[in-house]
């Protein structure tokens, strides 16, 4: 799998975002506050996670012919996991 930057850079950013969660939980934040940073990550994880999925299922679908898409047990599962991430 080739990975687009821009997911890089989300990964990168969920990342930070989680270090600063750790601080704020160091620091006896607002239960508030905390978890609507751990919302903010978990979105941001949601979002590469259907990327991931739709690209998988764009890869599979350009190297088959339209009858070939229904039957394919690759797109099948690819298009599962598409429908996992929502």
């Amino acid at each position: 799998m080739q990975c687009d930057p821009k997911m890089l850079n989300r990964l990168r950013r969920a990342e930070g975002q989680i270090r600063g969660i750790l601080r704020m939980m160091d620091k006896h934040a607002e239960c508030k506050d905390v978890t609507t940073q751990l919302l903010a990550v978990r979105s941001s994880i949601d979002k590469v996670l259907a990327l991931i999925a739709i690209q998988n299922l764009k890869d599979q679908v350009t190297q088959k012919t339209a009858s070939q898409i229904m039957e394919d047990p690759e797109i099948q599962a690819a298009l599962k996991l598409v429908m996992k991430t929502r």
